[in-house]
């Protein structure tokens, strides 16, 4: 019998091997977290609290300021952490975009030719980034709570619009029932539109024929809309804020907690943006300036049309940790007493006692939140990357 018919023994086969540590790892850490679970079931049961989630089904009993959905005190708890949850997604969606917004154009003006520019771009990125976020919170806010003036002496920038102590007031439309459906409108107007460009950037690329997309994207944003509202009775009241009492009644508040929160995390986070995006446009060829240069195009156009572009896979993956991590400080409203997910979970900690639940739902949310921001961050990276031909 050869060599190459024997039977290789099991600890000396390498792939065998590995399966083997593996399985002893799983069943290892397996244990170890069965043993936890064992360890708070015998503890909980020893102080007399109850398990599971049924206490969401009783009664909240607090109030809550900042509540884009109606909310009462004796809702129950999961309509509590509803509120948190749209509250978090609020402050992660709006955050995330200015910041973008915000880093994106700092980023250019890093780079900017005219010295005093890119110098003040500069200071405030690196001042910014060196001061903890926390702090940068706590400053906002006593702007609000130490140095404006109170209601009654409240400042008035421009027409009915108030600031003061207790955040900013503005003139709204009056509630109408067709407000919903043209923002569902504005939404489908959006994905239809998305696939109108698309599509006759398709066909320009087929042709060779310069169409301009923008006026039917634009007139489909419009329209729809307006169908709408026009359909629901073209309500055109607007409810001014005027003082009553103690506050305004009527407009629409933003209170100096949300306010303090969305300054704080977009000038944070757009600083970290801001040097990604510089080294992003600085990582694309310069050879691409000099080729546009020569072609006639604009340093404008080519900065918008050629360089970001190419420049936007070296962008996306570290983007996508400042996206990531913005969603993930907003869990420090909890230290301005804005009402988001960590705070609406920890005031229902307290009343009720279920802290393993309430730490579950925290890790769970905040999961949902990071895993689904990847997802389409990665789609996205694939979508726009570049591919040889």
């Amino acid at each position: 019998m050869t060599n190459s018919s024997q039977k290789i023994p099991f600890w000396s086969d390498p792939s065998k091997r590995s399966i083997a540590f593996q399985l002893l790892a799983l069943i290892a850490i397996s244990s170890f977290g069965y043993y936890l679970y064992r360890n708070a079931q015998f503890n909980l049961a020893k102080q007399n609290i109850a398990t599971g989630f049924g206490f969401l089904n009783l009664e909240a009993g607090f109030d809550i300021a900042d509540s884009p959905i109606e909310y009462w005190s004796d809702d129950p708890y999961w309509k509590a952490l509803v509120v948190g949850v749209l509250n978090t997604f609020k402050v992660a969606f709006i955050g995330n975009f200015f910041a973008i917004l915000f880093g994106t154009v700092m980023g250019i003006v890093l780079l900017s030719k005219n010295w005093l520019a890119s110098k003040l771009a500069k200071s405030y990125v690196e001042v910014v980034r060196n001061i903890p976020l926390l702090l940068q919170l706590f400053f906002w806010y006593a702007i609000f709570a130490d140095i404006f003036p109170g209601v009654r002496d409240a400042l008035n920038p421009i027409g009915n619009i108030f600031v003061s102590q207790r955040g900013i007031v503005f003139p709204v439309f009056a509630e109408h029932p067709v407000w919903k459906y043209v923002w569902i409108a504005i939404f489908a107007s959006s994905i239809i539109s998305y696939f109108i460009r698309k599509s006759i950037l398709k066909r320009r690329e087929e042709t060779g024929k310069t169409v301009n997309y923008r006026i039917p994207v634009l007139l489909t944003m419009i329209i729809l809309p307006l169908i709408t509202w026009a359909i629901g009775g073209a309500p055109t009241e607007i409810t001014s804020p005027e003082m009553g009492g103690f506050n305004f009644r009527g407009g629409y508040t933003i209170s100096p907690e949300l306010v303090a929160l969305m300054i704080g995390l977009i000038v944070y986070t757009s600083a970290f943006i801001a040097e990604i995006v510089r080294a992003g446009i600085l990582s694309v060829s310069h050879g691409q300036w000099e080729a546009s240069e020569s072609l006639g195009i604009t340093k404008n156009q080519t900065m918008a049309l050629v360089v970001l572009p190419q420049a936007l896979r070296v962008i996306i993956p570290p983007v996508t940790s400042q996206i990531l991590n913005l969603t993930k400080n907003s869990s420090l409203a909890v230290a301005i007493g804005f009402a988001d997910f960590v705070s609406v979970a920890n005031t229902t900690m307290n009343q009720t006692g279920q802290a393993i639940e309430c730490v579950l739902l925290i890790m769970g949310v905040y999961l949902i939140f990071s895993l689904s921001t990847s997802l389409f961050m990665n789609w996205y990276n694939k979508k726009i990357a570049l591919v040889e031909r």
